[in-house]
């Protein structure tokens, strides 16, 4: 693979090692690799918070990018390990539904279980197989190792609730899938959705238990103290309100149901 690219993104934080040491093996087996970060200022455990940020960072990458994600609070358990090829890139990580919006947006060619022994660290520790495996499969593809040398192939990966959208005769049920630090409330909904729904100048949702009708806004200035509907500059339907946390007024999180409706 010429001129590599590894990213991290991780739930590690700054202040330990963990993220040094796997580039340390990521180095040790693949020098001349190009290594960028994403973000290991996940919050800790949120799968949702990893998944949306790999995804919308990803796509802006070139192609064949290899993307190591490790979110995994069931790291040491049955979870497996997986590599999967997309259209665009290798995402590597755990299939615990942190690599499935990337996944489904670039595409699904192939997914393998990392299993390849000879592609690991020696020693595998029950606590960290983001050095141990993630790290050295990240390298070992980067250095030119086919996909299928990690093991088999496997047809099926973990697609987590905050990857589907419901339809329910005129509504979409979906759900917050993150809230960005100036407190916009990013749901799951893209612009398909909305033109889906026949919406042009406003937006009738349902965020928890609170009923909104909201402008649809091509920029967050156009109004200047209401709650508004923009999309992102990553194609989600976002609620926020102009220099204001949206999160905290609506008393938000991750997780939390949206329904979008016809009036």
């Amino acid at each position: 693979m010429s001129n590599p690219i590894i990213t991290l993104t991780t739930d590690f934080g700054l202040r330990d090692p963990y993220v040094a040491e796997m580039k340390a093996v990521i180095l040790s087996i693949s020098p001349d690799v190009k290594i960028v970060d994403i973000s290991h200022q996940i919050e800790k455990f949120n799968i949702s918070m990893g998944a949306y940020v790999l995804a919308v960072a990803s796509s802006y990458f070139p192609k064949g990018t290899i993307h190591a994600v490790v979110v995994d609070p069931g790291v040491g358990t049955k979870r497996e390990a997986v590599l999967i090829q997309t259209k665009q890139h290798y995402l590597i990580g755990p299939d615990n539904g942190v690599l499935a919006l990337t996944a489904e947006s670039q595409g699904i060619k192939h997914v393998y279980k990392i299993a390849n022994p000879r592609l690991m660290l020696p020693k595998i520790s029950h606590t960290f197989h983001g050095r141990d495996i993630f790290a050295p499969a990240a390298a070992h593809l980067a250095k030119g190792r086919p996909s299928s040398d990690f093991g088999p192939e496997i047809h099926r990966i973990v697609t987590p609730k905050f990857a589907k959208i419901t339809k329910k005769k005129n509504m979409l049920i979906g759900e917050v899938v993150h809230i960005d630090g100036f407190g916009n409330i990013v749901t799951n909904f893209t612009e398909k959705e909305i033109k889906s729904m026949g919406i042009k100048a406003t937006v009738n949702l349902k965020l928890g238990n609170i009923k909104l009708k909201l402008r649809l806004c091509k920029a967050y200035a156009e109004i200047e103290t209401q709650p508004l509907a923009i999309i992102g500059s990553h194609n989600f339907l976002e609620i926020s309100i102009n220099q204001r946390n949206a999160a905290e007024e609506f008393k938000t999180k991750a997780g939390d149901k949206v329904t979008l409706y016809r009036s």
